[in-house]
């Protein structure tokens, strides 16, 4: 029996530059990830850490701000080299599939990947559920997370730029999608039968 499918939601949090014309120099690098592990549609394993940026280790004031993250917590966060090892012993154990809201995620997962020299820990599918979401409902515009989730009626998991409660928003957002997309499959084009009211014609030529 081959291995079910495992879906990994996952969410990163970045460094930021203090203004928003980045000088050159500057890249972002990610300092926070939240990671829910779904197996047959059930939540088997979830992640949460600080991560040590190795280029720009000393956050700016418009990160902190932004994010509500400290110095502290993320000096004493894991490291990246502990983060890409964890990610991949996750995509090692059976074939997955990872979830983002966005492509920024993966975009900087790999840039920071090749900035350290480590190989990227991802071997399966990636979806970009953002544009997926896009798509299935025709917004010309990406909708942001939360703005998504609310879209359907639900608010988000815990607070916004939380990289764990953004992952288990995620994950929300999919499930609600795919049932959707369930249904429409399902859905089948009626029959002339059903779209013509034969008792109504019986009337009028019974006149």
């Amino acid at each position: 029996m081959s291995a079910a499918q495992q879906y990994l939601f996952l969410d990163f949090e970045f460094t930021m530059p203090e203004t928003k014309t980045e000088p050159r120099r500057f890249f972002p690098e990610i300092i926070e990830v939240g990671l829910v592990v779904v197996v047959d549609d059930r939540v088997c394993d979830q992640f949460s850490s600080y991560v040590k940026p190795m280029r720009f280790p000393v956050l700016t004031d418009r990160c902190k701000s932004f994010l509500n993250i400290t110095q502290e917590q993320v000096d004493q966060g894991m490291s990246f080299h502990e983060l890409v090892a964890l990610l991949h012993q996750y995509d090692r154990s059976r074939p997955s599939t990872v979830v983002t809201w966005g492509s920024m995620d993966m975009k900087v997962l790999r840039e920071n990947c090749m900035n350290a020299n480590l190989p990227f820990p991802f071997t399966g599918e990636h979806r970009d559920l953002a544009m997926e979401y896009k798509l299935f409902f025709g917004d010309k515009n990406q909708t942001g997370l939360r703005k998504a989730i609310q879209e359907y009626g639900n608010e988000g998991v815990g607070k916004a730029h939380c990289a764990l409660d953004d992952a288990f928003t995620t994950y929300n957002i999919f499930r609600l999608v795919e049932n959707d997309k369930k249904y429409l499959a399902k859905t089948k084009p009626p029959t002339i039968g059903e779209r013509i009211d034969f008792t109504q014609l019986r009337k009028k030529f019974a006149l």
